[in-house]
């Protein structure tokens, strides 16, 4: 499995010119992790000098290492691009990195369409998955709940939606120690009629899998509901997210908006003030950053674009449990026994 290394200390590589605000970001937060992370080492893959002067006058980084790339992925950049002319990109050479087993995984927070682009290029698919996904952690009255695929793949078949059960069930076994993880499908409705036909024959194959399957669930219920991963195809995924994200930011926007009002309201505001922050401290979204693209052979990390350094740093820690974990292993001996059931079944 790639990134695998008994010689050197577990090494985690940032792509230091991705997201909107490149090392300006991810050098201040590859420094506070590495206070808190005795055991953990760091290569920042990017330009030098840019990376250099984000350094200058930081004290005790003796665990990071800088790695030269002469290219970087804009944003805007169509992937196929990215992969074809970028070849010293931060993010190929990042991902390169693991490939050759000089990193345990990578971090970024550039291009969501050329970084998988690239994985998959660079690192190949598990055996047995078709199709990587995008996998994230979502607050949730429960706890949390992981979802998945979330813009990876816009057209899935049953099988690519019971490869991502598969593969995000194990994840939260291994990551969060969950026994038997409670798998949900996304559908518009509980009835076994509900639904279009590669949804609900997924349904069929799921139900029928030593997965820990719930059934189907609805919208709410990826936030209201007890249930552990929430199965859905890319194209969904990315709209609930995208939804998601600018209810949020409206709540946030309209309380501001609210108690800003007169002075009777900025008093009140005053006084729910205590609820208010332990509302965001529970709640914010720079917590949960760090989205993992499952089914490779290598470990992955995205970050958000617009991560600051306390979201960033919570990537690299995502980053750091899988690798612990051994999760790219796991997913690929679940895959295998989901496989060998399905097959059993089918003789049987």
């Amino acid at each position: 499995m790639a990134g695998a290394s008994v010689s050197r200390p577990l090494t985690i590589a940032l792509d230091a010119m991705g997201g909107d605000f490149g090392p300006s970001v991810v050098v201040p937060a590859a420094l506070d992790y590495l206070a808190q992370a005795r055991d953990v080492a760091l290569v920042l893959v990017g330009n030098e000098a840019a990376i250099r002067k984000e350094l200058s006058g930081a004290r005790g980084h003796g665990r990071l290492a800088i790695r030269h790339a002469s290219e970087s992925v804009a944003m805007d950049e169509p992937p196929s691009k990215a992969l074809r002319n970028k070849k010293d990109s931060s993010m190929r050479v990042a991902i390169n990195l693991v490939k050759d087993g000089a990193a345990d995984a990578c971090v970024s927070a550039g291009n969501t369409g050329a970084l998988m682009a690239t994985a998959r290029f660079v690192l190949k698919t598990l055996p047995g998955v078709d199709r990587p996904a995008i996998i994230t952690t979502v607050p949730a009255l429960a706890g949390s709940t992981h979802v998945l695929d979330l813009g990876a793949n816009v057209d899935c078949s049953a099988i690519h939606l019971f490869q991502f059960a598969v593969m995000g069930s194990e994840l939260v076994r291994a990551v969060e120690g969950v026994a038997a993880p409670k798998v949900g499908l996304l559908n518009i409705g509980q009835e076994e009629i509900k639904g279009n036909e590669q949804v609900r024959q997924a349904h069929e194959l799921l139900a029928s899998s030593n997965l820990n399957y719930i059934g189907y669930v609805e919208g709410d219920d990826v936030y209201l509901g007890d249930v552990d991963v929430v199965v859905m195809d890319g194209f969904v995924g990315n709209v609930a997210l995208k939804t998601s994200e600018g209810v949020a930011k409206l709540l946030g926007r309209f309380l501001k908006r609210s108690f800003n009002e007169s002075w009777l309201t900025r008093l009140s505001g005053i006084a729910a003030l205590p609820v208010l922050n332990r509302f965001r401290r529970t709640y914010d979204p720079r917590r949960y950053n760090g989205a993992s693209l499952l089914g490779l052979k290598g470990i992955v990390i995205k970050s958000h674009g617009g991560a600051d350094r306390i979201a960033f740093e919570n990537a690299i820690r995502i980053a750091e449990q899988e690798i612990h974990c051994n999760v790219p292993a796991r997913i690929a001996e679940q895959v295998a026994l989901q496989l060998d059931d399905g097959r059993e079944r089918a003789a049987g």
